[in-house]
């Protein structure tokens, strides 16, 4: 996977928002992305075949708009499926379960289209569920003073179960970097989606790409620096996600500590 982005980046947050003039750099060897460890972990207890995540298909295009507190737009996510593999896994008891693997290209682009970030993720399917790429948590804003240096990146891939039961709580997703030179650690920097929990019932979402009905879920997300082990620079808020099982995340609302509404991501194109 391959990250890569350009400065200035006018991005604050996100979820799932996880976000993010000229033309986009591409970071070194060292900061290509590998896949994450708890991906080869998990283990479930059904075997409901995941044969179309989210409903993508391969080549499909969708796009999402970020706006602002005030409903101003303030960029543009726009996605390509470039790949969906299937396979099989041995897990416990020697089961096999069968995981669909869904690669992506994705850009975000300021209001005159030019590329601010580019992103690769892998999402992926197993059972009854969709685990998004924790790499699309990414806060590109916390990434600024350290252009140049080498980043390592670590994801956590984030749950969306296709039939949720309410009250239930989702493990925690998103991703860390460690900052470094050639001689030294600098810092690491995260972004955490926790406390997810699913709530009671579904919800009619109207966005721009037409009316779903979505499971929503409620969680924390916090954003660190930590320059060293004593020191650690946290913002955090509330995020609220409305997800379609067969569509994918509809809506995205982020919120900061006093509850003010900071940015919205709609699902403009699918």
């Amino acid at each position: 996977m391959r990250v890569s982005f350009s400065f200035p980046v006018f991005v604050a947050a996100v979820i799932s928002l996880g976000s993010q003039c000229g033309r986009a750099q591409s970071l070194p060897d060292s900061a290509r992305l590998p896949r994450p460890a708890a991906v080869s972990q998990l283990v479930f207890e059904k075997t409901t075949h995941c044969a179309q995540p989210f409903g993508m298909r391969e080549g499909q295009y969708f796009e999402y708009q970020l706006l602002d507190g005030r409903g101003k737009p303030a960029g543009t996510w726009r996605y390509r499926v470039v790949k969906i593999s299937q396979d099989s896994v041995a897990v416990k008891k020697k089961k096999p379960v069968a995981t669909t693997t869904v690669f992506l290209k994705s850009g975000l682009y300021d209001l005159s289209n030019r590329v601010l970030a580019q992103q690769d993720l892998t999402h992926f399917c197993r059972n009854d569920t969709t685990f998004t790429d924790g790499l699309g948590c990414i806060n590109y804003e916390s990434l600024k003073s350290f252009r140049g240096r080498r980043l390592a990146y670590q994801g956590t891939p984030l749950a969306w179960p296709s039939q949720p039961t309410a009250g239930t709580s989702l493990a925690d997703g998103g991703v860390t970097i460690q900052v470094s030179s050639p001689s030294v650690a600098i810092a690491k920097v995260r972004t955490v989606v926790r406390q997810r929990k699913i709530l009671p019932g579904t919800s009619l979402i109207t966005v721009p790409a037409g009316t779903f009905s979505c499971y929503t879920v409620e969680s924390q997300q916090e954003a660190s620096t930590a320059p060293r082990a004593d020191l650690v620079l946290k913002s955090s808020g509330r995020e609220v996600t409305y997800y379609d099982p067969a569509v994918g995340i509809v809506k995205t609302e982020l919120y900061d500590k006093n509850r003010k509404l900071v940015q919205t991501r709609v699902l403009t194109k699918h």
